[in-house]
């Protein structure tokens, strides 16, 4: 058993992920900004903490990572047109994340990314989807450079289907769309598993077993 920090752990990966971490014992601290989540998140069984992901710095990352194993990094600037959201939590957020799970003494990091984000866009890309994609890339590779234990998953095109249990998953696999049920369940699996450190996979719906997929990946 662990403790495990989920950042934006009132998103819908983070509802789901809260449940698959406590059916295998886990304790989880999910990190909200708004008091009114925090029933949400306790009801599945997590430990609610406040973070302004936007307004406080990695020190106050850091204190909110205080007793865990392993922190996630699920959070996302959301669907509006705002492009400085996309920077602030998307990217700057993965930073202090970051930072603060070194200060923390946390090695254990898991993120949560989008499928082809390293690809070049095409000139004509709307420019909050550019501001999307660009922030998810600078994200991982600042991860990637961090010298924690880092995992990143790189979803297809989320959908609420439920969950299959089965998916493909890969250093590259063709864009396709996945069940947020099952980026929580594959993220849960490499939290429990010790799998998948120093690896970024992307992930879509598929025919292999979840567990399996993780385990070959």
């Amino acid at each position: 058993m662990s403790t495990i920090a989920i950042v934006g752990g009132h998103g819908q990966i983070a509802l789901h992920l809260i449940e698959q971490l406590r059916a295998r014992d886990h304790d989880v601290v999910a990190l909200i900004r708004n008091d009114a989540h925090t029933s949400d998140v306790e009801q599945r069984g997590a430990t609610a903490r406040r973070l302004d992901i936007e307004q406080q710095d990695a020190d106050a990352f850091a204190s909110v990572f205080d007793g865990c194993d392993a922190v996630v990094f699920a959070a996302g600037g959301g669907p509006d047109g705002n492009i400085g959201r996309k920077r602030a939590v998307d990217l700057e957020g993965s930073l202090k994340s970051i930072e603060g799970a070194r200060i923390a003494g946390v090695r254990r990091f898991v993120q949560v990314s989008a499928i082809g984000v390293d690809l070049p866009l095409p000139e004509d890309t709307d420019d909050v989807w550019r501001a999307y994609v660009e922030a998810k890339r600078d994200a991982d590779v600042a991860l990637r450079e961090s010298g924690l234990d880092w995992t990143i998953i790189r979803p297809g095109r989320l959908t609420d289907d439920p969950a299959r249990g089965s998916v493909t998953l890969g250093d590259s696999v063709a864009r396709g769309e996945v069940p947020r049920a099952d980026v929580a369940a594959v993220i849960a699996e490499v939290l429990h598993t010790g799998a998948g450190i120093g690896r970024q996979w992307d992930l879509v719906t598929g025919e292999t077993p979840l567990d399996e997929a993780v385990a070959s990946a």
